[in-house]
């Protein structure tokens, strides 16, 4: 069937017009035409995965809703598995109709958007890491800004990588196309560099000289924390500058495609990153690892030394009503080195606090 449309692309009379638009692409992409024989079983299975990761990310998700343990990152990594499965569906429509160029869109528009759910949710991860080692500096309201600014930026790009991403199937002016082409180039860079990103924040966590002990904030050791966050981060980031990487060299015709663009590049550095992704956060627990008390503002929220007050004038902690403060021992002696008086001041600290809970 490829082959079909390919011939009757070349048939065309010299300096007609192709037929459309929608026009069909006559640069090679990653993964190129999905066919029935080869493309359909592999998505199945990828199908299967994704459905298997939303149900389970949503079952974590009721079940700890149940409880009043919020967490609401695995209702966004719900969203992408479904995200990715109707992905999946349209690839399989796409090999079952492969001169259907509507199809072909969306299923690219698809593969391009989904991703950037997992980038957002590891920069929040790196975020909530940044703060716990460092709570005065990660809590300032020009770091807190820049973040913001960052997901801004993100949703905006994606928005206007979708928007020209579908005009390069509707035009034939040479000059729009070169715009979507760099436009493209540009949201990829942006994207791989957003992968990464997470990295850097966490090593610079450890690195820079702490003011204050690391405050601990959900279940199980923090250096684990880091592992996971570095392990997810460095996954996407190999998919990400993988694709925006064989973006920026020269484009091959649709039916002489390099090696580079083979369906098993595509499987591997997009479904099969995202399938190892959402289940290293499946089988960890990042719902309780990750989690911190509702309504955390600023420093000690996280450990929960600080109480706040409420618009009724009651005294309120982070943690919760009814939740014991304690101070968990970790390895915070390695990741953060205090002298003994200090660590017998937290937990005198903390033993004050919790007998004002009393």
């Amino acid at each position: 069937m490829d082959r079909v449309l390919i011939a009757r692309q070349s048939a065309s009379p010299q300096g007609a017009a192709p037929s459309g638009p929608p026009y069909a692409p006559t640069a090679a992409a990653l993964g190129g035409r999905p066919t029935i024989g080869l493309d359909v079983p592999i998505t199945a299975v990828f199908l299967f995965l994704f459905l298997c990761g939303a149900a389970s990310h949503m079952t974590i998700f009721q079940l700890n809703r149940r409880r009043g343990h919020k967490f609401l990152f695995s209702g966004a990594m719900f969203g992408f598995c479904m995200a990715r499965s109707v992905t999946c569906i349209m690839r399989i429509v796409w090999a079952v109709r492969p001169a259907n160029i509507s199809i072909a869109i969306a299923a690219s528009v698809l593969v391009a958007a989904g991703v950037v759910i997992l980038f957002l949710i590891n920069l929040l991860y790196a975020q909530r890491i940044l703060r716990a080692a460092h709570p005065h500096s990660g809590w300032h309201p020009l770091l807190s800004l820049a973040f913001m600014a960052l997901y801004a930026v993100l949703i905006a790009t994606l928005i206007i990588l979708i928007s020209f991403t579908v005009l390069s199937f509707y035009t034939l002016d040479p000059s729009k196309r070169q715009t979507a082409h760099d436009l493209q180039l540009y949201g990829g860079t942006l994207f791989a560099v957003i992968a990464f990103l997470p990295i850097p924040i966490v090593v610079a966590g450890i690195i820079v000289p702490r003011k204050s002990r690391v405050e601990k904030f959900g279940s199980g050791r923090f250096r684990t924390k880091l592992y996971i966050l570095v392990t997810a981060a460095s996954l996407l980031s190999l998919g990400a500058w993988f694709r925006i990487g064989t973006s920026y060299l020269t484009p091959r015709p649709v039916d002489n495609p390099a090696w580079y663009q083979s369906k098993a590049c595509f499987y591997v550095f997009d479904f099969g990153v995202e399938v190892l992704v959402i289940w290293l956060y499946i089988l960890v627990r990042v719902d309780r690892r990750f989690h911190i008390p509702d309504g955390s503002k600023g420093p000690g929220d996280y450990s929960g030394l600080v109480s706040r007050t409420s618009a009724n004038g009651e005294t309120e902690q982070p943690g919760g009503e009814g939740k014991m403060v304690t101070r968990i021992m970790s390895e915070e002696e390695v990741f953060d080195d205090v002298p003994e008086e200090e660590v017998e001041q937290a937990d005198s600290k903390a033993a004050k606090v919790h007998d004002v809970e009393k």
